[in-house]
């Protein structure tokens, strides 16, 4: 097999978690990528499914971020 081949014959599998921040999705979206690439080896592509807030006495307490993960299946 040529490695032109081997490099589009490759499976992947998806995740979904939740990053959250304090300070702004963006926060909460690199939190949840670096804390997933300590346990997730050659993550490729993270998908922000959906964005939402938690609201306290009428203020942003929190930001929050569903985040889809790929990473190349090894099984």
């Amino acid at each position: 097999m040529t490695k032109k081949a081997e490099a589009t014959e490759s499976t992947y599998k998806i995740t979904e978690i939740v990053g959250t921040s304090t300070k702004s999705w963006e926060d909460a979206t690199e939190h949840a990528v670096e804390t997933a690439a300590r346990t997730l080896r050659d993550l490729r592509v993270a998908e922000i499914v959906k964005m939402d807030v938690k609201v306290e006495n009428g203020k942003v307490s929190a930001y929050r971020v569903r985040v889809q993960l790929s990473f190349k299946y090894e099984g």
